[in-house]
């Protein structure tokens, strides 16, 4: 598997420590961080707010959003780390492109629920991890990390990864 990308597409369920690690990766590497969430819908957020699992109708306009925002970080030869659950392989498939590699967070339920129980001011309601691992497809084509261990050290073995960083050509 190639790891020269311009686009790195960190993924995993909620909780697995996408953002954060995904912050970390755009500061070492000196490019733009975009979080997945930020493409929800008000109504989306609501839903997850409520306890509702999104369905495929619910985050398809969510997946066009970040795939346009990934097309035009590639278009205009820029490098990017985006954050994005992608828990499905057909979500991988529309954010899927040359430049761009996955990076699967593999995380327990023990390590999320307890990193769940101390966020707070997140939109993401709990109750929603079973159904968060139940729709979730193990990505084939991936880097895979252990995320149950600290944050920080996920990024340091992300980054070992990726020796060369984000392509700049």
């Amino acid at each position: 598997m190639s790891t020269s990308c311009r686009v790195i597409v960190v993924l995993g369920v909620s909780g697995a420590g996408k953002t954060t690690v995904g912050r970390e990766l755009a500061r070492l590497w000196d490019c733009e961080f975009i979080e997945g969430d930020d493409f929800h819908s008000d109504a989306n957020r609501k839903k997850m707010h409520a306890g509702i699992p999104l369905t495929d109708e619910d985050r398809q306009p969510w997946l066009e959003s970040l795939a346009r925002a990934i097309s035009q970080v590639i278009a205009r030869k820029g490098r990017a780390v985006v954050s994005c659950s992608a828990l499905k392989r057909a979500y991988r498939d529309q954010l899927r492109r040359d430049e761009v590699q996955f990076v699967y967070l593999r995380v327990s339920h023990e390590a999320v629920r307890a990193r769940l129980a101390q966020r707070g001011g997140h939109f993401f309601n709990p109750a929603l991890l079973d159904s968060q691992f139940a729709a979730l497809e193990e990505p084939r084509r991936a880097v895979v990390v252990d995320a149950d261990q600290d944050v920080s050290r996920v990024a340091s073995e992300i980054a070992r990864q990726f020796p060369n960083g984000l392509s700049r050509s």
